[in-house]
């Protein structure tokens, strides 16, 4: 199976990501990471550290001649502030904390429960990690498992479907045509109007000193029926979907589908009718279940959306406690995004690329890209048959 694991803190000198048991024999390029990570960066509502990092990733080991070798893939994102931090996050005995001691909880973050965690006194132990930077590193693992999948013919496509109380649907389009129209827009919409109405709402957020959140969608193209399984629980798709989604910082709600709309429909209007024809075979005209039915791909487009509180880090202050004088306090900061939903879509295509390509190689198996497509096509022949 594969699996991964990221490293490193906002401040820190970089992130890592270390992939295992990628199959032998996948394209792979520094240039397909960046450019997601790049992807990751952008979005109108960003703050001020989108203006200092560049984020580039750099392979270290499993790839040689643009090739995975099918041992540990380790990639580098060096953190571009480094200079900056380097005293305050030494990992050696000279680090200082001086005026950059953090004893200031900032409500809705994880600052005091990972404090009485850890039994940190400083707050900065918890916030560095804690901090959404550390979505980079699942950026670009999730953007292995996106090669891995393009070679099988799967497409993701991320849409950012609301922002505050405006509101779009994405359309139903094949994956590139819904792709270019969303990378036109500055919030990843695929409505034009939408759009500029979600700008709007981001600049009046802006000027009041307050932030958004929202929801944005993710769509998989070409998955054969099967991916997935009922048999035991944790092997359901859309739990494992569900739970990577939620792990994602500020995600508080995830729904496949209809969603929660199902729970206040007749039975009638949520269900997928199957149909029959020799030509097409087994084919459903809705996609209600959001392409996932007994936690398995039943053919369709999977459909998966996912709720972004708005950010907690706010001008306009928010009262608490400091945990060194049991003082209370109002706080505040300087810099912040004031909506962050256009670049969580972008995490969010990458850990849900991640979940499938895992399905899909429990399903086929293999060491080298050569005998997981071969499987996979033989696979695809028999759901036709069937």
């Amino acid at each position: 199976m594969i699996k991964f694991v990221t490293a490193g803190e906002s401040h820190g000198q970089a992130l890592v990501a270390v992939v295992e048991n990628l199959p032998a024999g996948l394209p792979v390029s520094e240039d397909c990471v960046n450019l997601q990570l790049k992807r990751r960066q952008e979005g109108y509502g960003r703050g001020g550290r989108m203006k200092i990092e560049s984020d580039r990733a750099q392979f270290l080991s499993g790839v040689r001649g643009g090739f995975t070798l099918g041992s540990p893939v380790a990639m580098l994102i060096e953190n571009k502030d480094w200079a900056n931090w380097s005293e305050v996050m030494d990992p050696g005995p000279g680090a200082r904390s001086g005026d950059r001691l953090v004893t200031r909880p900032r409500p809705g973050h994880a600052d005091l429960s990972g404090a009485i965690k850890y039994s940190h006194r400083d707050l900065r132990n918890v916030l560095e990690r804690a901090s959404a930077r550390e979505t980079a590193a699942r950026v670009a693992a999730g953007s292995l498992a996106g090669r891995l999948l393009e070679e099988l013919g799967v497409g993701i496509v991320g849409s950012v479907v609301s922002i505050g109380t405006v509101m779009a649907e994405a359309p139903e389009l094949p994956a590139g045509e819904l792709s270019a129209l969303v990378s036109r827009s500055p919030v990843g919409c695929a409505s034009a109007e939408a759009g500029a109405a979600m700008q709007a709402e981001i600049d009046r957020a802006r000027e009041s000193g307050d932030s958004l959140g929202g929801v944005f969608e993710i769509r998989v193209y070409g998955l054969p029926p099967g991916i997935g399984s009922y048999t035991s629980w944790d092997r359901k798709l859309d739990g494992r979907l569900a739970g990577a989604l939620m792990s994602i910082q500020a995600i508080k709600g995830v729904e496949v589908g209809l969603g929660f709309a199902a729970s206040h429909q007749p039975g009638s209007l949520v269900h997928d009718q199957i149909f029959y024809r020799p030509e097409v075979g087994f084919y459903r005209q809705t996609n209600r279940a959001g392409g996932i039915e007994g936690g398995m791909t039943n053919g369709q487009t999977v459909v998966v959306r996912a709720s972004m509180k708005p950010i907690p880090t706010l001008y306009k202050p928010l009262k608490s406690v400091d945990i060194a004088t049991r003082e209370p306090f109002e706080a505040s900061v300087e810099r912040s995004d004031v909506c962050a939903v256009p670049a969580a879509r972008v995490v969010g295509e990458a850990v849900v690329a991640w979940e499938i390509a895992v399905a899909c190689l429990e399903k086929l198996g293999g060491d080298t890209l050569g005998e997981i497509k071969q499987r996979w096509k033989q696979y695809l022949e028999r759901v036709r048959s069937f």
